[in-house]
This record gives C-alpha cells, sequence and structure tokens, in this order.
C-alpha cells in the first residue's frame, strides 16, 4: 500500500511549521503563488504569535525514487548496502502529514496526532539540542511504538551545533549518527531526502476487515454541520453512506468526504488508511467526540481504542459584560468547543457577577487563546476571573468537596484540610543559569530532585511543584532568568496537602470577585501588595476618589488610593472675590463626596485580561 502516515513533533519554535511549508512547496501540494509562511497554521493567532496552536493535517503526492540518490548522500554507505533489499519500490506515493503543536499546553492534540498516524520526525532545533518538551512528546511516541525519524533543523543556521546535536540525540535514542538527518526548513535542504526516509521507514498502514475510522479532530460549518476528520483504519467510506457514531450510537448521512491538501478536497471515497474528513449535517452539539469510530451503519463494526478525555488543570470563569449576552456566549463556547475538544465549560452563577460559565482549560496559554478567541471570532467582551486549578476541601464535619472558584473558597475556617494538584516538572537549560533557576524553583515551592549533565555540557532538572505555582507567570520567568535558553516540561502528578488563604480584592469598597485568588498563606501579604498596586496603575480615574483594598482572613492587609479627576471649576473665573471660587471648589467637594456614597467603578475589559495575563 503506497501510503504513508506521519507527524512532525518538536519542541516549541524547533521548525516544525516551517519544514511542513518546505514539504509542501516540494511535492507541488501548494502552488507557488499561494505559498506563504506557515501555510498549515490557519488562524491568525497561530501567525501572529508563531506557534501551531491546532493539528492540521494535509495529504501529499510524493514521486519517491528520484530522490534515492539524493537521499543516500545522507546515509554511510555501509548502511545503505545493507538496507537496499529492503528499500520500497520507485512511485508515487501518498504522504498523510499531520502537523502538530509543540507548546506544553497542547500535548493533547500530539497524542490525538500520534494515534492516527504509524510514524514520526523528531525534530530537534540545531541551535537549541533536545528541550524538556522533546523528551515529553518522544515519550509519547514511544509509548504508541512509533516509527521515530530523527532529524536535526535549522542546520543552515550560523549558530548551528550539528555534530553536536547530533551526538546529543543519537545518545538519547540509542543510534548511531549516521542515520540522523539534517534539514533546514528556510533554505530547503535535506528535505527531499527525508521525504525519500519517511517512504522508506514508516510501515504502510495494516489491513483491518472491519469499517472503522478513528475521529481525531472536527469543526463545525453553519450549513454543513460537524465535520469530522478521520483516520480510516479499515474498509470505505463513500459519500452518500448512512454511517454510524459508535460512541454516541447515531446515524448520519455523509453529505461528502474528501481528502485535506490543505484545503478541502472532495473525493468519493476514503479507504482504507487514508486520513480524510466527512461531512456529517449533524448540527446537534454532544453527538461527535474526539475518539468516537465511525462504521457503516449497515455493517457496524466495534469501537477502536479512542484517546483518554483530555482533563483541564487551570479553571476561569468567564462572564458577558452585559447579561444580554449571556446566550450569545453560550452559543459561542458551543462552537469553540466542537473545533477545540479539551475545552470544557458548565453554567454558574454569582450575586455580583451574575450569570456565566465556568471553563476548564489545559494551561495559561490555552486560557489565553480562548479568550482572545471569543473577543475576535465572536465579537465577545468579557470579565474573566483570576484562574485557579482545582482544591479538594475537607471541613469539619469530614465532608468532601471539590472548589473551582477562588470566590467559593472557604475564607471563615470552616475548612479542615485543603488539598491541590502538584507536577512532576522537567528543566533543561545551560549550567551557568541553573543558580538562578533554583533561586526561582525555591521562589515558587518547588521541591528539588535528581539533576544530570547532558552531553552537550546542558543540565536536567527534576522537580516537583504546586500546579498553583506553575500558573504563577513561571514559565516566563524561567526565560527570563535564563536568557531564553531554559525549556520546561511537566505532567500532573496528583493532590497534596496545601496552607493557602484567599485573597479578596475590594474597589471602592465592593468585593470584585474576578481578582479573588487562592494564594500561598506565606506569599498572601506579597501577594497583596503587589496586587493593588498595579490596579491602582491599570484602573482608570473616576470623578472621585477610588479605594482599593487586598482582604485575607477578614482583615484589610493592603490598600491604595487612587485620585478623583479633578474639573477645573473655577476657570471661567478672572480675578474679583475669591470666595466665589472658594464656594465653587466646596460644592465640586461635596459633588464628589455624594458620588463615593454612591459610585459604581465600570472595570474596563482590558483591565481584567491584563491582570490575568501578568499574574
Amino acid at each position: 500500500m503506497n501510503i504513508r502516515n506521519f507527524s512532525i513533533i518538536a519542541h516549541i519554535d524547533h521548525g516544525k511549521s516551517t519544514l511542513a511549508d518546505r514539504m509542501l512547496e516540494l511535492t507541488g501540494t501548494i502552488e507557488p503563488r499561494r505559498m506563504q509562511d506557515q501555510v498549515l497554521d490557519k488562524m491568525d493567532l497561530e501567525r501572529e504569535r508563531g506557534i501551531t496552536i491546532k493539528m492540521a493535517p494535509v495529504r501529499m503526492n510524493w514521486e519517491y525514487g528520484t530522490a534515492r540518490a539524493a537521499e543516500d548522500s545522507f546515509r554511510d554507505p555501509n548502511d545503505r548496502r545493507k538496507r537496499e533489499k529492503n528499500l520500497p519500490p520507485p512511485g508515487s506515493y501518498v504522504l498523510n502529514l499531520i502537523d502538530t503543536p509543540g507548546h506544553v499546553d497542547f500535548a493533547y492534540e500530539v497524542s490525538r496526532a500520534l494515534t492516527a498516524v504509524e510514524g514520526v520526525i523528531l525534530l530537534v532545533d540545531a541551535t537549541q539540542g533536545v528541550q524538556a518538551q522533546t523528551l515529553s512528546v518522544l515519550q509519547v511516541a514511544k509509548s504508541l511504538n512509533r516509527v521515530i525519524i530523527p532529524v536535526v533543523s535549522k542546520i543552515d543556521s550560523p549558530n548551528a551545533r550539528i555534530a553536536d546535536i547530533k551526538s546529543e540525540l543519537a545518545l538519547l535514542l540509542g543510534i548511531d549518527e549516521s542515520v540522523i538527518l539534517g534539514v533546514s526548513g528556510k533554505t530547503g535542504e535535506g528535505v527531499e531526502a527525508l521525504l525519500g526516509r519517511v517512504v522508506e521507514l514508516v510501515p504502510p498502514p495494516s489491513h483491518v476487515d472491519a469499517t472503522q475510522g478513528l475521529i481525531f479532530d472536527f469543526g463545525y460549518s453553519d450549513h454543513r454541520g460537524i465535520i469530522v476528520y478521520m483516520r480510516v483504519f479499515g474498509g470505505t467510506f463513500s459519500k452518500g453512506d448512512t454511517l454510524r457514531f459508535v460512541a454516541a450510537d447515531a446515524d448520519f448521512f455523509a453529505l461528502e468526504v474528501g481528502t485535506l491538501s490543505p484545503d478541502e478536497r472532495p473525493a468519493d471515497k476514503l479507504t482504507e488508511g487514508e486520513i480524510g474528513y466527512i461531512v456529517t449535517g449533524v448540527k446537534k452539539p454532544g453527538i461527535a467526540s474526539v475518539g468516537d469510530t465511525v462504521t457503516n451503519a449497515k455493517r457496524p463494526a466495534p469501537a477502536l481504542g479512542g484517546y483518554m478525555a483530555p482533563t483541564p488543570v487551570i479553571w476561569a470563569s468567564v462572564y458577558p459584560e452585559s447579561q444580554d449576552d449571556l446566550p450569545i456566549l453560550r452559543q459561542s463556547l458551543g462552537k469553540l468547543q466542537l473545533s477545540d475538544s479539551s475545552l470544557s465549560f458548565e453554567e454558574e452563577s454569582s450575586g455580583i457577577m451574575g450569570r456565566g460559565f465556568r471553563c476548564g482549560f489545559l494551561g495559561m496559554l490555552h486560557l489565553e487563546i480562548i479568550i482572545e478567541r471569543l473577543r475576535r471570532e465572536f465579537n465577545m467582551k468579557l470579565v474573566v476571573t483570576q484562574p485557579t486549578t482545582v482544591y479538594e476541601i475537607t471541613s469539619m464535619n469530614g465532608e468532601v468537596e471539590e472548589i473551582y472558584s477562588p470566590a467559593k473558597f472557604p475564607d471563615d475556617g470552616t475548612a479542615k484540610l485543603v488539598r491541590e494538584l502538584w507536577a512532576d516538572i522537567t528543566l533543561i537549560a545551560p549550567s551557568a543559569y541553573i543558580g538562578g533557576i533554583s533561586q526561582l524553583l525555591y521562589d515558587h515551592e518547588a521541591k528539588t530532585g535528581d539533576t544530570l549533565t547532558m552531553p552537550d555540557g546542558k543540565i536536567e532538572l527534576k522537580a516537583e511543584m504546586p500546579l498553583r505555582e506553575l500558573m504563577r507567570g513561571f514559565f516566563d520567568k524561567l526565560k527570563s532568568v535564563s536568557s531564553g535558553f531554559g525549556s520546561l516540561g511537566y505532567k500532573i502528578v496528583g493532590l497534596r496537602e496545601a496552607d493557602v488563604v484567599r485573597l479578596d480584592i475590594l474597589v471602592a469598597e465592593e468585593p470584585v470577585p474576578a481578582f479573588a485568588r487562592i494564594v500561598s498563606r506565606r506569599r498572601v501579604q506579597l501577594e497583596a501588595e503587589l496586587l493593588v498596586e498595579k490596579l491602582e496603575k491599570l484602573l482608570p480615574k473616576q470623578m472621585f476618589e477610588l479605594k482599593i483594598q487586598a482582604k485575607s482572613d477578614g482583615r484589610i492587609i493592603a490598600s491604595r488610593r487612587k485620585s478623583a479627576m479633578r474639573k477645573d471649576v473655577t476657570g471661567y473665573l478672572y480675578g474679583g472675590d475669591i470666595t466665589r471660587k472658594m464656594k465653587l471648589l466646596e460644592k465640586q467637594k461635596r459633588g464628589k463626596k455624594k458620588m463615593l456614597a454612591r459610585g459604581k467603578v465600570d472595570i474596563p475589559h482590558d483591565v481584567f485580561l491584563k491582570v490575568v495575563r501578568e499574574s
């Protein structure tokens, strides 16, 4: 079978999207006039940030055989002679690539992509070497027994350390350096040889008798309903077939089937081993799900092994600025969930904020992306509460409750025991930065573990940390203290006892639930001072003096005052009796006191986002 299904996996910013661009260019999948940077990154946010957020499948056609001479130049001659008898025959091959994100928040996307392929290209930057997320994605690929093709990228860079990084990668994988390819996504050097290696090493799809397709992603169209993206493991799916979602036990009519190159290309059918899409016409939410199996309704087959449901690690409440927009927010979140199954939400109500939704995210970047998409794609004006992790509260009478919102965290002494999520983290950085990183770990309540010196002299450091502290800007601080050379990977390891308190913020003596947070008891005073100082700078001036306070354990522990706007009410008076001016100033003063007594502060949308982003 002349089909090869593979993914590209790597640490963030190691050149996945650029390499994919050159593959699309070399195979003629994208016409030269339509070629652009990050062609598989379709969202504006992906292009602006220079990162991949959503996995992207694409079908390429490649004539294998003509590239063998170029490919052989990268391989040891002895190795070539040993393997020559096992090389696949020259001819036309279908290469199905699923490009994957590199940021740790989107590791779930990577795991889904790898379930739909037989092999992976493991990409390592020639200027940076193996990073923390390299180890994480490699572990996923190994656990699924995927064929791994090691590749060093950015070999054209003047800072490239090709020999050192190949040695490091060879030691990590237990292979000979001679089988590691070098490529440049910028110039295209080595890409032709790499496509040949994909044909040679990635096994063709295995034959399956039953009609089964595994859904790894889906999208939504107002006109065509849910569009499922799937890998066909067995059988044929044709336009006009009556098909079934096995887990949902729901039948639907295939309005259209086709492949992605990278835009949708309708076809008569999808056959065994192919990756493509099916337009279902289904518009009811909750029918299609990632990991479900599609089969023929007349000849149904059992479900394939799917995916573990993604578990949110942080939570934030999202409210519309106007309660009239609640139905629009509900509909918008529902549409986003159709294209991002790792987003979860449920309706909640607050006495002060009104009705909104408690949303679960895979990390801080995931939260930022969703909020920004709501703002851009659906024109929503939102109030977003301070994100938090889950806390398990055991009360004095032994009742156990999970708390996802700081506003619901008990501050009246009724909690007997509080437990919070912890994470195992892996840090990799040059040895010169380990001192600063160790101090950073101490500041974030981490417990350090083993260290390992890597072949290139970098240090791999293991530690454990409360997830709460990992969310407290740890990644950005790591980049700062390591001059950008430090990398981070983590996994959640479970609940442990926590010594934390609730910190409330009052603006004009009114509590603002969106600013409430749960902090370490040892840092509560510092956090309070920092937050009121930040709000003093961010909040716009009012017509009255604005009091900003932080409260914990029933007492005010930090306070700031922002002076009122002052209008020159005497500006039109020239000379004359000073008492006239004094009367006008006194009248202004009384007016400001009245406004203070009944004043309500409207906090701008961007202030909430800045507090979340900068905390």
